[in-house]
Parts: C-alpha cells; sequence; structure tokens
C-alpha cells in the first residue's frame, strides 16, 4: 500500500479502524457497493460508517500532549457536479479508544459522477507547545482513507427542476423541457438541466414515483427520457467537432453525449448518423425511437 510522506509523526494504521461504509435503504442497510447504476439525481443516498480510534496511541504516536483536540471528519466530493462539502465533523477530546458513528444523507442534486467519500483524522486545533516533529496546525491530517461509488448508470443522467412553466418563456402546457447550455468541453452538471412543468400533474408524480414507479409512470418516464435522448443526440450532431477522435474531458458535456452515441449507435459512425439526420430526418427520429427502446416497460 502506497503511504503519502508527511513532514511529521503519525500514527500506525491500526490506531485507526474504520467499519465498512453502508447504504441506507427501505428495508434497513447494505455494504455501499462499488456503483449505484439505477441512481439518479433525484435520489438522495443515505449513509453509515462506525469509525473507532485508540485516541491516546493516536496522540503518543504522533507526539502529541494527552490533551491535544482531534476531530474525525467525513467529507464528500462528486466529480459529475464538481461540489464537495463537509458531511460530518466530530471532535474528540476524551482518551481512551472511542467509537465513532457517522450517519448523514448526501441530496441528489448536489452529485454525479464518481461520489468520493473521505475520512479522516485530523489535529482539531493550532497547537504551539507541539515536538518539532509533531503535527501542530489545525487540520493536519493523522490517518485518512477514501472509499468512491460510481453513481452514473447506462440511462443519460442529469439534475432537474420542477417549475411552474407559466412563469418562463416556455409553453404553460409543456410537460418538459431539456436545457443545454455551454460547449462540449464544459461540466456535464452545469450544461444539462430538465425542467419539469409543476403544473403537469401526470409528469410531476411520475417523478416523484421514479423509485417504485406505477405502470402510467414507467411510460411517462420512458417518454421523457426518449425526448432527452433526442434532443442530446441531436445537440451533438449539430457540433462539427463531435467525432469519435475528439478528446472531451471525463465528465464534460462531450464526453457524455459520446457515451450516449454508443450506447444508442453501438457499431455505427457519427458521419453516417449525422448524414441519416440531415438527409432523412424522419427515419432518424425513428431510429433513434427504436434505440432508446421507448416505451419497453417491462
Amino acid at each position: 500500500m502506497t503511504r503519502r510522506v508527511l513532514p511529521y509523526r503519525v500514527p500506525a494504521e491500526h490506531v485507526v479502524t474504520a467499519e465498512p461504509w453502508r447504504l441506507v435503504v427501505e428495508d434497513g442497510e447494505v455494504a455501499l457497493p462499488e456503483a449505484l447504476p439505477d441512481w439518479d439525481y433525484h435520489m438522495d443516498l443515505h449513509v453509515r460508517r462506525t469509525v473507532h480510534v485508540d485516541l491516546k496511541r493516536a496522540r503518543q504516536e504522533s507526539g502529541l500532549r494527552m490533551d491535544a483536540a482531534l476531530m474525525l471528519s467525513a467529507v464528500w466530493t462528486a466529480t459529475g457536479s464538481n461540489l464537495s462539502g463537509p458531511a460530518q465533523h466530530l471532535r474528540l477530546a476524551e482518551g481512551g479508544t472511542t467509537t465513532i458513528k457517522f450517519d448523514f444523507r448526501l441530496l441528489g442534486a448536489d452529485l454525479g459522477g464518481l461520489l468520493l467519500l473521505d475520512t479522516a483524522l485530523l489535529l482539531a486545533e493550532h497547537r504551539s507547545d507541539a515536538r518539532p516533529s509533531a503535527p501542530r496546525r489545525a487540520g493536519s491530517v493523522l490517518w485518512s482513507d477514501r472509499e468512491a461509488v460510481r453513481l452514473q448508470g447506462d440511462a443519460p443522467q442529469f439534475p432537474m427542476a420542477v417549475i411552474d412553466f407559466a412563469r418562463t418563456s416556455f409553453p404553460d402546457n409543456a410537460a418538459w423541457h431539456l436545457q443545454i447550455s455551454g460547449g462540449l468541453e464544459s461540466a456535464t452538471m452545469g450544461s444539462l438541466l430538465l425542467l419539469v412543468n409543476e403544473q403537469n400533474t401526470v409528469t410531476t408524480t411520475a417523478f416523484q414515483n421514479a423509485a417504485k414507479p406505477r405502470p402510467v409512470d414507467r411510460i411517462v418516464l420512458s417518454a421523457v427520457y426518449a425526448d432527452a435522448a433526442r434532443i442530446m443526440v441531436e445537440h451533438a450532431l449539430n457540433h462539427e467537432e463531435f467525432a469519435e477522435d475528439a478528446g472531451f474531458p471525463d465528465e464534460s458535456l462531450g464526453a457524455t453525449l459520446l457515451s450516449l452515441f454508443d450506447q444508442l449507435f453501438p457499431g455505427q459512425s457519427i458521419t453516417d448518423i449525422r448524414l441519416r439526420q440531415r438527409q432523412s430526418p424522419a427515419l432518424f427520429a425513428s431510429d433513434l425511437q427504436a434505440a432508446v427502446k421507448i416505451f419497453e416497460v417491462s
């Protein structure tokens, strides 16, 4: 195992015993998997973890005084949204071995791509009386680990907002609108936004029931995703730089559109599909309808 070399003493790895992260689901808890292929942006994640810390040894082996305050911290980062933040911080001033339980919920609208969960044992405050070899700055890391979870599955994922279309420039009776902004190099999370008209109760109810959809909800969601896929593919084909050999950054709009294209048109070239779209738009529309398997709700 590769270990960072820090400019101060740190305790041995086994001073901290961290149990695996757990995902809280409707029926209880399960081990947090490496990937959640069914996740989408309206699905929050509730996670838990238990960590045991031998505080006496942590201080001794770091060269700290026994009254040094430590902190156990959990921080999340989402590569798809380029957002991060503190999930939970717990100050540890006592001695001996202590057990810490992390328990927090992450908003789906803030996530996307790869979710990183970092746990760290830190020096809680500056120590002016520290030995030369001991950590002295607040936030000095004594121990850390990282868990990664892939959130995006095979379906195109995008953030969503429910608004009243009557207050916008969109037609009052439209059910949804997929908004695409920025260039192909832009981050996907900042470029795509699915707007759902709150006045259209059939559509809003379908998204509310997405975790356990009724047959009618499945049909509505299928229509929305098919329409979103059409808009995304057409948007991609309208950019001449959209090509198989384009080197778009990870988690960018271009990379997302390339991935979607490969899923919908495996083994077919972008040039051929672009030509079909321009020469026979009706046939292209039918091809795309078949590719997204619209209304296959089984």
